[in-house]
């Protein structure tokens, strides 16, 4: 039996196995891959320690560090846990379950696991992601200097990510598929005082269009009326390209070269239901002062639990947090 179950190899659980390694507490920790949602991002500029690094490297730095200090660790890689069970007994115990049908049985477990991007599923998305069809304003809004992009969501992600593309972008159509936006009132007015912004309320977005590369974005308005853009813009795209407001079967076009998905995530918590307590987002509940969950022996750091910030680097600081608590635990330590 290990001691700990580590599920996760994005920042936090690599955060986490570093110090359950110097910690020398037998560990197992098991991963699709290293990295986390940061595989995706081409440029990281607020990782503490890098001036600047892709996720992909950042995501082998994470691995080498890991893996140089394996000494009680097993790394179980390109595998993932699809269940977590609680083992009957006097002292709490689990069983962990992969997808490859490996099993661990462990004395704690922290969960890791982060979340994922919530998808449009419309015709064109998958087929168009890393061609156009993006998920992270944050990494990729430069990428698309001096182009049209359509931004789909109207929460304070959908506006950020238009406030990340105001700097770069020619145009900015946002997509809301209710009669007005669900973000913080300040930032509403920020994006409204550029003219580079369009509003598109009532909008469903029903397809990506595009071969090789994004050429448009279909959608349909939900209720009558006309587009309430912020203010009047000049058509969409090159010349005969179809502009915003003409209509064909009832579908209007956007002559675009990005869409960028901002429409939440979904924690990757859901793991652990019928476990622990989750909230209505389906994150992990924790005590945010040790990262415990709702039932003794589990613990959980990132983006799958109700911290209020998803970032790599509170992630990571949490996972650490959890980790010396669970050390604690293990060795019957009680801190207040």
């Amino acid at each position: 039996m290990h001691d700990l179950v580590i599920i996760g190899g994005g920042p936090a659980g690599v955060a986490a196995g570093v110090y359950a390694a110097r910690k020398k507490i037998k560990t197992a920790l098991i991963t699709d891959t290293f990295g986390g949602q940061s595989l995706v991002s081409d440029k990281i500029g607020n990782w503490i320690g890098e001036v600047e690094i892709s996720g992909f490297e950042l995501g082998q730095k994470m691995e080498q560090h890991l893996k140089s200090h394996h000494e009680g660790i097993d790394i179980v890689e390109g595998d993932f846990v699809e269940r977590v069970e609680r083992i009957q007994g006097d002292i709490p115990s689990f069983k962990i379950t992969t997808r490859d049908g490996k099993t661990f049985e462990a004395k704690t477990v922290l969960l890791t696991a982060g979340s994922r991007r919530r998808k449009l599923d419309v015709p064109g998305e998958k087929e168009l992601e890393g061609k156009g069809v993006v998920y992270c304003s944050t990494c990729d809004a430069p990428l698309f200097g001096g182009m049209d992009v359509a931004v789909v969501g109207g929460g304070n992600a959908g506006l950020e990510a238009v406030e990340d593309l105001i700097p770069y972008a020619n145009k900015i159509f946002l997509l809301h598929h209710r009669d007005s936006l669900k973000g913080d009132a300040v930032t509403q007015e920020r994006i409204k005082a550029s003219p580079k912004v369009t509003v598109l309320l009532n909008a469903e977005t029903k397809r990506v269009l595009g071969d090789k590369a994004v050429t448009g974005l279909e959608y349909k308005e939900l209720a009558p009326g006309e587009i309430h853009p912020v203010r009047n813009s000049p058509p969409l795209g090159p010349s005969g390209a179809q502009s915003a407001g003409e209509i064909s079967n009832g579908v209007k076009t956007l002559a675009v070269q990005g869409v960028f998905v901002e429409i939440g995530i979904i924690p990757n918590g859901d793991l652990l239901k019928g476990l622990v307590a989750l909230n209505e987002r389906g994150e992990v509940v924790v005590d945010h002062k040790t990262q415990r969950a709702s039932v003794p022996g589990v613990w959980a750091a990132g983006d799958a639990t109700d911290v209020l910030y998803k970032q790599n680097n509170i992630s990571a600081g949490d996972a650490v947090k959890a980790v010396l608590n669970i050390n604690d635990y293990l060795r019957g330590v009680e801190r207040k």
